[in-house]
């Protein structure tokens, strides 16, 4: 008798099932061609996301961690959005989190980590119809959160020299 046949749930069925509880959506490997959803699905999301030595927020922050020393801010934007429609991180630790980060990955990578942050609180604010925290919305002619990259709770904009150098490094080549 095979485990599907004892009431053991497949790796399939696993990895389905955690990866709707990690973001909220699922795929069907076998309506995708070729072994990389599959494998995807039935090994990471079925037996490493599954194991229970780590929550799926612990799980998280060390993803955040690792997608933002690889340069990876369009799959960080998953990570935070996720992370904030469950519940698992409020607005002010995802701040947090991009502040941690850029000590570890430096100031160039650690941007694109705060434009998504930003984006992804601007986008939750504005579904949930509340209106930006002083010091968030632009004044007439300056460029939005969406606009500048290093946008952030507060309302100074920074230069392009600050964006692409360490800070003590504006300036030099």
């Amino acid at each position: 008798m095979d485990k599907a046949d004892d009431g053991a749930r497949s790796a399939r069925e696993l990895g389905r099932a955690k990866m709707e509880e990690v973001y909220g959506f699922s795929v069907d490997p076998d309506q995708i061609e070729g072994p990389y959803v599959a494998t995807t699905v039935d090994h990471l999301f079925g037996a490493v996301w599954t194991r229970p030595a780590l929550g799926v927020r612990d799980r998280r922050l060390m993803t955040i961690g690792m997608l933002a020393a690889l340069g990876q801010p369009q799959l960080i934007e998953i990570q935070f959005q996720s992370a904030l429609e469950k519940g698992e991180l409020d607005e002010a630790q995802v701040r947090e989190i991009v502040l941690h980060v850029a000590h570890y990955v430096g100031w160039p990578l650690s941007t694109g980590v705060n434009e998504v942050a930003e984006r992804v609180i601007a986008r939750r604010r504005k579904g949930a119809g509340l209106a930006a925290p002083r010091g968030t919305t632009p004044r007439q002619g300056e460029a939005g959160p969406d606009d500048n990259p290093m946008a952030g709770a507060d309302d100074t904009a920074s230069s392009a020299s600050d964006v692409t150098s360490e800070p003590g490094t504006e300036g030099r080549a």
